[in-house]
């Protein structure tokens, strides 16, 4: 797809504490979230490309609003009220991310509201009916939302003039040390879990479950993003470290917790969503980040909100159905603070 570089447009959130969010017209791409440290000092943390025309192209999705399917469907196929629809298949015979382009490679319409409590960023998209295979003229909305205290929400909505599927998330790289210093290792996470879904060696869900206790997918309590990471374990080595489904437990208010010691950074996500996609940034794209540094392994850590990918055979397929009488609408907050 071609791009005009004087097509992209930056907007920009702030708030009284000094964070300041910048997102791209761009498939809503957040390139930058700066937040204070213990000390005060503001920097990103989220990754971002060193040239901004790497965003046309982004193979790891930095950033972006996911659509109209995050994660993968098994066969890029799916059946609805019947009907077969057909995916583009980009990744192992399998569809990724909504297809070859998604929402990720669209221009949104975008404006910005503001009032001395909250700034908003709305951005609009209509995905026409056929799009990458998809049933249904579907129109979103994407609102992204920075308060007062230090809360960036998004949120999610959408109606279809014909049965559709929509799982929609975003794809941002977190890395709470600041202005990408150090990889997440280090890191503590807690995710308020207690089962995976079972991905088989394509990473596709198998419709089954598998319990976070006395695995490497137990962070139940806080621990190192990286103490497991390598372990021996099938999981970890079909998606060369996390990149898996975690079933959220529903009464819990947080879903999960990033911690850096170092900043005293911390990020609850919170999310109405049933899972929440923990990827380990295991396959980077080695472009080079706004500090010069290349992409790496492990350089960051992706929270991806959102329902159970589709499995085989439409295997979870009921988490993304969106009917013509229905509205989409989903939320997740991430909230940063020190401690």
């Amino acid at each position: 797809m071609d791009y005009n570089k004087k097509e992209l447009k930056i907007f920009r959130l702030t708030n009284k504490n000094g964070m300041l969010v910048e997102i791209l017209n761009l498939g809503g791409i957040i390139i930058k979230i700066m937040v204070p440290d213990k000390d005060g000092i503001l920097e990103n943390v989220v990754l971002a490309y060193k040239n901004i025309e790497d965003y046309f192209y982004n193979p790891s999705s930095f950033g972006c609003i996911v659509g109209r399917t995050a994660g993968r469907i098994g066969n890029a196929n799916v059946c609805i009220e019947g009907v077969k629809y057909n995916f583009a298949k980009n990744n192992n015979g399998n569809c990724l991310h909504g297809g070859n382009e998604g929402f990720s490679k669209k221009f949104w319409r975008g404006s910005v509201e503001k009032n001395k409590d909250n700034s908003k960023v709305i951005l609009t998209y209509k995905s026409n009916d056929g799009e990458e295979g998809y049933p249904g003229n579907l129109d979103i909305t994407v609102i992204y939302e920075l308060n007062n205290n230090n809360e960036l929400s998004i949120i999610y909505k959408g109606i279809t003039d014909k049965d559709t599927i929509v799982n929609l998330t975003n794809h941002s790289y977190f890395n709470l040390s600041g202005n990408n210093k150090n990889n997440i290792l280090n890191e503590e996470l807690l995710v308020n879990s207690n089962k995976i879904c079972e991905l088989d060696e394509d990473l596709i869900p198998t419709g089954n479950f598998i319990k976070v206790k006395d695995t490497p997918f137990d962070f139940t309590s806080f621990k190192n993003i990286g103490k497991d990471i390598e372990d021996n374990n099938i999981q970890l080595k079909y998606g060369n470290g996390y990149d898996h489904p975690w079933v959220l437990n529903k009464n819990e208010k947080v879903a999960a917790t990033l911690y850096d010691p170092v900043s005293a950074r911390c990020m609850d996500v919170i999310t109405n969503q049933k899972a929440l996609v923990i990827y380990s940034m295991n396959f980077p794209d080695k472009l080079i980040l706004e500090n010069n540094k290349v992409a790496n392994k492990r350089q960051a850590i992706c929270f991806e909100a959102q329902g159970l990918p589709i499995g085989y055979n439409d295997c979870f397929i009921e988490d993304t159905i969106l009917k013509v009488e229905e509205e989409y609408n989903n939320k997740t907050i991430f909230k940063f603070y020190t401690k």
